[in-house]
């Protein structure tokens, strides 16, 4: 099926926005509102042809030139570990010669087929610390109730609240009081049915946590996410905590660094939720983590932020994992770039065409390649 040389490449970036500017985490004063998708799109001799997410850089984007796919793309493991910074255009492609979708391609490998239509769990990542410059906790809870309600009008059920403000934009206590006055008014603002995760970006200690989690045990948070710099120590302290306080919240990370200690601390039941980038991480290494953590009955979860195109993929995990918990969606409206993606009570249905279901203006993206990135074709 994949007997065919890739015969062209072309790279470039296409800008997007977000609806609304991005405020701060627990580290960061802003996230802005801008985005830039980086896209490879790879032709064949046969006229087949697939895009998507990568910054490999030229040099290193040529040495695919002239490969059969079959050669660098194994069928029931994806691309070769040499091929892995190039891999989502990869499996859009050979996803488009098979005639499905790449979660289509990941059940046939299974034996399985897909009950159509896909769905997926999603939860709104936008209500970041936007409030700073507001000196009233009730004008503050207003705003992110005001965006809450706005990601509910979007069809989102769950909600991912950034916290951690005592840890570098407000004095502790005050910054402390303010994220759990916050919680509360989200909850108040999307109501019960819905999830809600609070994020602190490693700006809480086990104290923090432990004081946030009691102050809004009523409005049932479903996960805290890097509460503290990763501790196995830590993480057995707040699990025993959590149990004693008979919480139902989850304890998540592994959006930074990727450690693989977090492996040995799901199996041991230290943590709940695995989130690594599923852009630095990888689809393909996914695949095989996801499975792990299936085995341990641990939660996947990849995080993504900035890159618009982890709204559309990482869902392709979900029919082939069971314990997929949810897609990070990070809004933004990037011309040339077409989806068919529709979310709706909070989840988000999977197109059923070929590839990751998306569409580029060719025309559009040949502008950016000239423009600022590059193309190169066999002789």
């Amino acid at each position: 099926m994949f007997d065919s040389r890739i015969v062209r490449i072309q790279w470039g970036s296409l800008p997007g926005r977000r609806p609304r500017h991005g405020g701060g985490n627990a580290r960061l004063l802003e996230h802005g509102q801008d985005t830039a998708l980086l896209l490879m799109r790879l032709e064949t001799e046969d006229g087949h042809a697939g895009f998507g997410w990568s910054q490999c850089p030229p040099e290193r984007a040529g040495a695919l030139l002239g490969q059969r796919l079959q050669d660098v793309f194994t069928e029931g493991e994806g691309p070769a570990a040499r091929w892995r910074d190039m891999e989502y255009p990869l499996w859009d492609l050979a996803a488009r010669m098979s005639g499905q979708p790449v979660y289509g391609l990941l059940l046939a490998w299974a034996g399985r087929t897909a009950e159509a239509p896909v769905q997926v769990p999603c939860y709104d990542t936008t209500l970041l610390i936007d409030d700073l410059h507001l000196d009233r906790d009730g004008e503050a809870v207003a705003l992110l109730q005001e965006e809450a309600r706005c990601g509910y009008d979007r069809g989102h059920r769950a909600f991912k609240i950034k916290v951690g403000r005592g840890a570098r934009h407000m004095p502790l206590a005050e910054g402390t009081a303010r994220d759990i006055a916050v919680i509360h008014g989200v909850r108040e603002a999307v109501g019960p049915a819905c999830a809600l995760m609070i994020d602190a970006n490693n700006g809480y200690n086990l104290n923090l946590a432990k004081q946030v989690l009691a102050a809004t045990a009523a409005d049932n948070v479903y996960w805290l996410e890097e509460a503290f710099h990763e501790d196995p120590v830590l993480y057995a302290e707040l699990q025993a905590w959590i149990d004693a306080e008979s919480l139902s919240v989850r304890i998540a990370d592994g959006e930074g660094g990727a450690s693989p200690s977090l492996l040995d601390w799901a199996q041991a039941k230290l943590i709940d939720v695995v989130q690594y980038d599923i852009f630095a991480y990888g689809f393909t290494r996914w695949l095989r983590t996801g499975r792990r953590l299936d085995a341990w009955a641990t939660m996947t979860a990849p995080h993504h932020y900035g890159r618009v195109m982890g709204n559309y993929v990482t869902g392709h995990l979900a029919p082939v994992l069971r314990h997929f918990g949810f897609v990070e969606w990070d809004e933004s409206d990037t011309p040339g770039l077409h989806s068919a993606y529709r979310i709706q009570e909070g989840r988000v249905q999977l197109p059923a065409t070929p590839g990751f279901g998306l569409e580029l203006d060719d025309a559009l993206f040949a502008q950016r390649v000239e423009a600022e990135g590059y193309a190169c074709a066999l002789r």
